[in-house]
């Protein structure tokens, strides 16, 4: 059964089993979660300017050489209590459309001081025209993790389009024997309206009821990847918000609605990044949570 979740705009993961609602009307985007949020997206878009031409090149998967179980602090080991090795299993970000790896600065650091060992971020072409293409160029960069670390699966955290490649490779290429986690940041699952207004050919598979999409709405029996969707109520790109939710029979998929954060903030968003570092460690109360607040 899938199983819905919302994460407020303040740090910290609230599971509530009641459908979400997006408010809409003056009133809502008056509101001061919505300003901030509004102002924060303003200032990440004007950092990650800054970063972009320093993550035009894929990162080299480094190993923490810190990330022995005795040297973390304790709410490190807390988090891993349950699965001491999940901290060793590969964790691979998948940036969005006109993006690179710079977008992920602060999630990659995250990662890694919350304990995750082995965390690379994956830059695709700019010129890519086809999502099934830059699924299987992923699938191939995956393999290449595989065979650097040793580990049959890794974990894959994808934003925007990211995310949409990840899931058809897990979906449609058998993706799901090497991808163990898959959480996606303001993907579109169903399509955004806003890919109406453009002309190429891979912007035009991101309109709701293309024939990918269509696609992915098959059946996708056995899939064993797990699928967590975080989107947000403020999203300016996928549109409409709901859009970014994960809704599919046959996928073990969990949503999770965040409240007051733009769709670029995504990834650097505090209760965003504890609900991706409980989520591959394969936690899922808030427990871990709490504990997360005294390492970030």
């Amino acid at each position: 059964m899938r199983r819905s979740s919302e994460l407020d705009s303040a740090p910290g993961l609230h599971t509530d089993a009641r459908p979400e609602a997006t408010p809409r009307g003056l009133r809502a985007l008056c509101s001061p979660a919505t300003l901030t949020g509004s102002l924060t997206e303003l200032a990440w878009v004007g950092a990650h300017a800054l970063l972009y031409p320093l993550g035009t090149r894929t990162e080299a998967l480094r190993p923490d050489a810190g990330s022995r179980r005795g040297a973390q602090p304790a709410a490190v080991r807390a988090l891993f209590a349950a699965d001491p090795l999940a901290a060793q299993v590969p964790v691979v970000l998948v940036h969005g459309l006109i993006d690179n790896r710079s977008v992920f600065a602060v999630m990659r650091r995250s990662l890694r001081r919350r304990g995750f060992a082995s965390v690379c971020s994956w830059n695709y072409s700019p010129f890519l025209r086809d999502v099934a293409q830059g699924a299987a160029d992923l699938g191939r960069h995956l393999d290449r993790v595989r065979e650097q670390t040793g580990h049959d699966r890794v974990h894959v955290v994808g934003h925007s389009l990211g995310g949409l490649l990840a899931r058809y490779h897990v979906q449609r290429q058998g993706g799901d024997r090497r991808v163990d986690s898959l959480v996606t940041l303001g993907t579109p699952h169903r399509g955004s309206l806003l890919a109406h207004i453009g002309p190429t050919p891979l912007i035009r598979q991101l309109r709701p009821g293309s024939p990918v999409l269509r696609e992915l709405d098959e059946p996708a029996r056995n899939c064993r990847t797990r699928i967590t969707a975080v989107y947000s109520d403020l999203d300016q790109v996928v549109l409409p918000t709901t859009a970014g939710r994960c809704d599919h029979p046959d996928l073990a998929a969990r949503n999770v609605l965040v409240r007051g954060v733009g769709h670029m903030s995504l990834p650097i968003h505090r209760g965003v990044l504890d609900e991706v570092a409980t989520t591959l460690a394969g936690v899922r109360d808030g427990t871990a949570a709490r504990h997360l607040a005294a390492v970030a």
